[in-house]
């Protein structure tokens, strides 16, 4: 019997082996086939960045980095010991850090307002170009790209840096009760308008435009919180504050009554407290659909897209309106139907929403991975002229300085976007493995949602592995 139980150990240690050098030979040749893809799209821009095309042909390339993830689903299922589950969860170290915590909210909140007004008077009067507008690249490359990365990275700094929750604390509030049934509703309809209006509105070219989506946003979400409290509004219905509590859920560093706490990157993620309620779940779908619409967009097959639809005779501006609701929508339908599927295989009474909920945080790891993959080149590449402009906001340099990213960052984002979803596929492993007491009632509910996964990966990695275009019929 001993010999026969070190046999079977063997054996099983040979599998996993095998299977291990499979997925690390996997990997690298989807890496390997990223090669030349440089600066993953993005809307904002406008404002540089530069790509390529793979050097291998487009279907080996997306069924082997669909096969990644195909291969870290089967190694993750390898694990059912929860104990060991477990411990990815709760293995957690303490940073009893609050005199710091309180006079880094102080500081933080500080710039928070000073930055909201340099944007505003550098937009009015600053230089009315783009390139060289201090407003324009505090927005996109310190906001919409670095302080999403350092959320998802590091931690999250918003709740103290948010300078609209700094003004509404001051002013008289909580003259109306914020509805339940709305949800965070009111962040998804804002965030899916922002997403729109950044693509069809001159923001990166034309300063004065972007000062004039500023002050309306301000109206909007100073607004809300006056109407409904500040802990009401920007919890529920301010999409920035969504935006990064969500973005916030996958770092290492989280925020405690008692300072902060050093966990394991993405762990927050398999707890049932992040994603609490179906709005949350577009809020999330709609933070993977946007990065995904940002890429389609300034690719060729999207700028083809959408010239055949305006040569249809519909405006261009209701076009990408259309199709950036459609997507979202196509989003929808299958995630809700992996959901559904899920409880089937399972055969399991919890309801299809309670699992939708449960599924649905370990996405915002593909969103952070999609995130890296859009705005870290962009980042690298126009950090030097952040740097110019800021120090100099009304009298820039007439050449602000910019970096040239290497041909080999594509390997970078493409590792990005795996990343990302490898640390999906685990953290639905985990989640599985709390909704369910069977192991393998819990691997089977895995399947519809790796499906799932696998064509998000495809989708993403096509978009970087094709030639880009300019986004057609947008002012520039």
């Amino acid at each position: 019997m001993g010999a026969q139980s070190n046999w079977l150990l063997m054996s099983e240690r040979s599998v996993f082996a095998r299977r291990v050098g499979i997925a690390c030979a996997l990997a690298v040749l989807a890496v390997g086939a990223g090669a030349g893809v440089v600066a993953a799209s993005n809307v904002a821009a406008g404002l540089g960045g530069s790509r390529g095309d793979t050097s291998v042909p487009t279907w080996l390339y997306l069924a082997t980095g669909g096969g990644v993830i195909g291969a870290s689903a089967v190694l993750t299922m390898l694990v059912t010991d929860r104990r060991t589950i477990g411990r990815y969860h709760d293995d957690t170290l303490s940073l009893p850090l609050e005199r710091l915590r309180t006079a880094g909210s102080l500081l933080l909140g500080t710039i928070g307002v000073g930055a909201l007004a340099f944007v505003i008077v550098v937009g009015l009067f600053g230089p009315p170009n783009g390139s060289f507008s201090a407003a324009v690249l505090v927005t996109f490359v310190g906001g919409r790209a670095l302080l999403t990365l350092f959320t998802y990275a590091v931690g999250n700094p918003w709740p103290v840096l948010n300078p609209w929750r700094r003004i509404a604390t001051v002013l008289p509030n909580g003259y109306a009760t914020y509805p339940d049934r709305l949800g965070s509703w009111p962040a998804v309809g804002a965030l899916l308008a922002l997403v729109w209006v950044e693509l069809v509105a001159p923001l990166s070219s034309s300063p004065r435009a972007l000062v004039a989506v500023v002050v309306a946003y301000s109206t909007f979400t100073i607004g809300g919180a006056v109407a409904f409290t500040p802990e009401i509004w920007f919890r529920k219905g301010d999409p920035l504050s969504v935006w990064f509590r969500l973005y916030g859920a996958v770092a290492p560093i989280q925020r405690t009554d008692d300072g902060l706490e050093l966990r394991y990157p993405g762990s927050r993620l398999g707890e049932d407290d992040v994603v609490t309620d179906v709005s949350l779940v577009a809020f999330v779908l709609a933070l993977v659909w946007e990065l995904t619409y940002s890429g389609f967009v300034v690719t060729a097959p999207g700028a083809r897209t959408v010239e055949a639809l305006v040569g249809l005779g519909f405006p261009p501006r209701l076009v990408y309106l259309v199709l950036l609701l459609a997507g979202f929508g196509v989003f929808w339908a299958v995630y809700w139907f992996a959901a559904e599927r899920t409880r089937e295989r399972a055969e399991t009474y919890l309801s299809r929403r309670y699992l939708g909920l449960r599924f649905a945080a370990p996405l915002l790891a593909i969103a952070a991975g999609y995130h890296f993959a859009h705005y870290a080149g962009f980042s690298i590449s126009l950090w030097p002229s952040l740097i110019d402009t800021v120090a100099a906001p009304l009298n820039p340099p007439e050449n602000p300085t910019e970096y040239a990213l290497t041909s080999w960052f594509g390997y970078v984002e493409i590792a990005g976007i795996l990343i990302g979803h490898i640390l999906a596929v685990w953290l639905s492993h985990t989640v599985s493995f709390d909704l369910f007491p069977g192991k393998l009632q819990a691997i089977r509910s895995q399947y519809p949602f790796i499906v799932v996964m696998v064509f998000f990966t495809m989708i993403s990695l096509y978009l970087v592995s094709v030639p880009g275009a300019e986004a057609v019929y947008v002012p520039s």
